[in-house]
């Protein structure tokens, strides 16, 4: 399980467009997202940081 902030998430849509993007990641088996505290959580094997920040850029955000 990684951790990760991810600025700039401000409403459930947020939440969800960081989560879709995250999921697409091969290896990744569950991510959850919290906008209030811009806390993300990245459950599964095989994947990089690198893949989440590309992931979490390419849905509008970056990492903090």
């Amino acid at each position: 399980m990684n951790n990760y902030t991810v600025k700039g998430m401000t409403c459930g849509h947020c939440e969800m467009s960081v989560k879709e993007e995250i999921g697409e990641i091969a290896g990744v088996t569950a991510v959850t997202a919290d906008h209030a505290t811009g806390a993300v959580t990245v459950e599964g094997e095989g994947f990089t940081d690198e893949q989440v920040a590309a992931a979490v850029k390419e849905a509008g955000y970056e990492l903090a």
